[in-house]
């Protein structure tokens, strides 16, 4: 029987002879909204006419992807902006434009994305990693240490899954030292510390318009800074031939007179197609930021229900964007863990854990990143060890997502109640344990 999103079922007896009624969600975590109909309509017209190439314009023609780069610039209080293939580009093209070269060392988050290292590595350069705080920030007085020990000059600071540290802070304390703060907002589009919109503090900020980001072209990026000479070199490296003056969000001419014919053109602009899609969304974007945000608030109310679960904490400085939400379950071994990630699975709620010694899906580890030199965080190992991710798409509703807090709160709680009860990493109300902590057929 269907009630809103869940299959509501009468179990079979379980391996005690009581049976149970349970709920099982069937909403998909990766199912995006519709594109609204104004993009597609703009869109449409976009592939009748043809000119889909961001430097294909009719006479007088202001293109889709230029005017979208100074609609984003006013959107974040930005002087320039450009739009690119992806925010992983974003990164390294903002990484060659302040001047990164091979060997160079560049500090970034322990805890990101492998996009991020990649980005760093891509262009020859050697990633420094730095910790991560239980609130999953970079750790700013590890930062000051490597920083010091590495000689690095340039960092890719990541607000992960949406968390902002005190970047008052990490501003004074990487001016200081001379450090170039390029931010990968991939995660925070919306999003602002102590009300400045989250990519305001550094030399330049990426953000990101992939699928499952706060607005859905695909694959896309932007990248906003206030400095000439950065965007001008940005522009060319992006691939602007000499077509630099086809840029509305842009420095003046005189920024590229010096460097048209020195930097390399790696080719990743946006095209006219893609911006069209962005542009109606940029339009929304405060709107579905507060909608996330009820969603968060509504999860976050019903996963505080129970002690064996701990929120990430947040600063109240922070304007966040609840897309997804992070908590940790202190105190479960690994199998405790692997358990509750699967009953939950079972009941239709997907998790990810970034503790887990292989990578699933996006939750790489960086010792999993062997490209990356080996280095030790024994402070970001503790603090993913025992944390839990979960998407908060907008196709949910806000009761979906009480009752999704619902369900991880009873399978977690069985779990915790099992290692307290049977003192070990087994399930006390439900079916025999399969290998690995699993159970042999979970109940629906």
């Amino acid at each position: 029987m269907r009630i809103g999103g869940f299959l509501v079922r009468v179990a079979h007896p379980d391996w005690r002879g009581k049976r149970t009624v349970t709920e099982k969600f069937d909403r998909s975590f990766t199912q995006q909204e519709p594109i609204p109909e104004e993009a597609i309509a703009r869109a449409v017209e976009v592939m009748r006419h043809g000119r889909l190439h961001r430097y294909n314009a009719a006479d007088g023609e202001v293109t889709e992807t230029e005017l979208l780069e100074r609609e984003f610039a006013d959107f974040v209080g930005a002087r320039y902006c450009l739009a690119v293939a992806s925010c992983g580009y974003a990164i390294s093209c903002a990484l060659r434009a302040v001047g990164v070269r091979p060997g160079d060392p560049v500090l970034m988050n322990a805890f990101t994305l492998a996009p991020v290292p990649g980005a760093i590595a891509g262009i020859g350069a050697r990633p420094v990693l730095v910790e991560t705080t239980r609130e999953l920030v970079i750790d700013i007085d590890d930062l000051k240490a490597r920083a010091s020990a590495s000689g690095a000059k340039v960092l890719v600071l990541s607000h992960m899954r949406g968390h902002i540290c005190d970047m008052d802070r990490l501003a004074e304390v990487c001016g200081r030292a001379g450090i170039t703060v390029i931010e990968d907002c991939a995660h925070t589009m919306g999003g602002g510390w102590n009300g400045v919109p989250s990519g305001r503090h550094g030399m330049a900020a990426c953000y990101s318009t992939q699928t499952y980001k706060h607005m859905n072209s695909g694959e896309g990026g932007l990248i906003v800074s206030d400095d000439s000479q950065f965007m001008a070199a940005a522009i060319m490296n992006s691939g602007s031939y000499m077509n630099f003056g086809r840029h509305v969000a842009a420095p003046p001419a005189e920024a590229f007179r010096d460097i048209s014919l020195g930097v390399p053109n790696c080719s990743g602009r946006m095209d006219n197609l893609r911006a069209a899609l962005l542009r109606p969304q940029l339009r929304r974007l405060e709107s579905q930021c507060k909608a996330w945000n009820e969603r968060y608030a509504a999860a976050e109310a019903g996963l505080r229900r129970s002690t064996a679960i701990r929120i990430v904490e947040r600063s109240a400085k922070e304007q966040f964007v609840g897309s997804s939400i992070q908590f940790e379950l202190p105190g479960f071994s690994p199998d405790a863990i692997e358990d509750v990630v699967f009953r939950c699975g079972e009941r239709g709620v997907v998790l990810k854990w970034f503790g887990r010694a292989e990578p699933v899906g996006f939750t790489s580890r960086y010792d999993s990143w062997q490209f990356v030199e080996p280095q030790s965080c024994p402070k970001t190992d503790r603090a993913l060890a025992c944390l839990l991710d979960m998407r908060l798409p907008l196709t949910f509703s806000i009761p979906d997502c009480a009752a999704i807090a619902a369900i991880i709160v009873a399978e977690a709680d069985r779990v915790n109640a099992g290692r307290q009860v049977i003192g070990m990493d087994s399930v006390a109300d439900g079916p025999p344990l399969g290998p690995r902590g699993k159970t042999e057929k979970a109940h629906v």
